[in-house]
């Protein structure tokens, strides 16, 4: 009986390294505080990101209201410097035709501004093959017929839009919000303190018997507030973000359906922000007031609440206002700049989920909008 041998042929060794990785080109508008220190947490992290995933982050396109820096091998660690010589006067239509030209896949687009004009474009951005994510909070509280317009393009289009960062921050909140609705969970109520800086001086002002003009110069000395305080003082801004989460549960909510408590005095709300913060002692004895009528043992919040007949579609009942709550309270043990959301559910019943922690913060900030951009990278061919 004759034996045969077969003689086998080691295959040769893979080089890892020559595998093709999946490049994620990303465009960023907006480049102020938020911006850039995205921009430069980017660029520390390339080769961390690359070793330990499938993919490259190449930032080809900074722009601001004024000029774009556009490199198609994407910008490194001097990008300021190279902005200010080589930046040039643009369009977003010009950044969307650079990427089509140096045929650059898997396009994200980063709203970093606050501008309502630049929200403008993101149906062209995403017509153009781009995905979005955004810390602007102006697209998801404009009109309903926006908004619904914008997800109809989204899915036509087969793109995707994240933006975390509209409340809380870099905290998980939208995204929990997400998963529970869609899996079906009942969501009954949210509440919660949404705002950093009123965060801090509330609690800074409910600690001690301290007048509330000093703390309210403490938080603008701390940059806790916005250049103007009443953009914080106002309620607006929570507001804002009461009716994005209402949203998220597909409710039909607009912002006029929000009540607003405006914690500035009438006299102060229309006077040059030059005058206005020459007057912060008219806040004195209001507040002293306040803080004076509250029962024992309880503190001073500025919360906004979503809550009603959740299970219509016709919308909630969306209030943010100064209330009083025991010291013991989720709510009234708060402390620092931090923001804490209560989500409640008909699963959980009187125990809400709780999600707290950094609620403010360009840093903070930077870091949630970086996340969306690594949620969008796993996800897009």
């Amino acid at each position: 009986m004759l034996e045969t041998q077969t003689q086998i042929t080691p295959s040769p060794l893979i080089d890892l390294e020559s595998i093709q990785k999946k490049t994620i080109n990303v465009a960023v508008f907006g480049h102020g505080n938020v911006g850039s220190l995205l921009i430069n947490q980017i660029v520390a992290s390339q080769k961390e990101i690359s070793r330990r995933r499938d993919i490259e982050i190449s930032i080809f396109a900074i722009g601001n209201s004024k000029s774009v820096l556009l490199q198609e091998k994407g910008i490194d660690a001097q990008w300021e410097q190279t902005k200010t010589s080589e930046g040039i006067p643009y369009s977003v239509e010009d950044v969307i035709q650079f990427a089509h030209n140096n045929s650059l896949e898997n396009c994200i687009a980063i709203d970093n501004t606050a501008n309502a004009d630049f929200v403008a474009n993101y149906p062209l951005l995403i017509s153009g093959g781009f995905n979005l994510v955004s810390s602007n909070k102006i697209a998801n509280t404009l009109g309903l017929d926006f908004y619904n317009g914008l997800r109809n393009k989204l899915t036509l289009h087969k793109k995707e839009y994240l933006y975390e960062t509209n409340v809380g921050a870099g905290l998980p909140l939208i995204d929990t919000i997400k998963l529970l609705h869609l899996s079906g969970e009942n969501i009954t109520r949210i509440k919660g303190v949404f705002s950093g800086s009123l965060s801090y001086l509330f609690n800074a002002f409910s600690e001690k018997e301290e007048l509330f003009s000093s703390v309210l110069h403490k938080a603008i000395e701390k940059g806790f507030t916005e250049p103007d305080p009443r953009e914080d003082l106002c309620g607006n801004d929570v507001g804002r973000k009461l009716l994005i989460l209402a949203r998220e549960l597909d409710l039909h909510n607009e912002f006029e359906d929000v009540t607003i408590q405006n914690l500035i005095p009438k006299q102060l709300r229309n006077v040059s922000k030059e005058e206005f913060l020459k007057s912060l002692t008219d806040f004195d004895v209001p507040y002293h007031i306040k803080r004076a009528n509250q029962s024992e043992d309880h503190v001073l919040r500025y919360v906004g609440d979503l809550h009603g007949d959740l299970s219509k579609n016709d919308g909630a009942i969306l209030d943010v206002k100064l209330v009083s709550v025991p010291k013991n309270s989720m709510l009234g043990q708060l402390k620092g700049s931090d923001s804490l959301f209560e989500i409640y559910t008909e699963s959980y019943g009187e125990n809400p989920i709780i999600i707290q922690g950094a609620g403010a913060g360009a840093t903070v900030t930077a870091r949630g909008v970086f996340g969306d951009i690594l949620r969008l990278s796993d996800r897009v061919n």
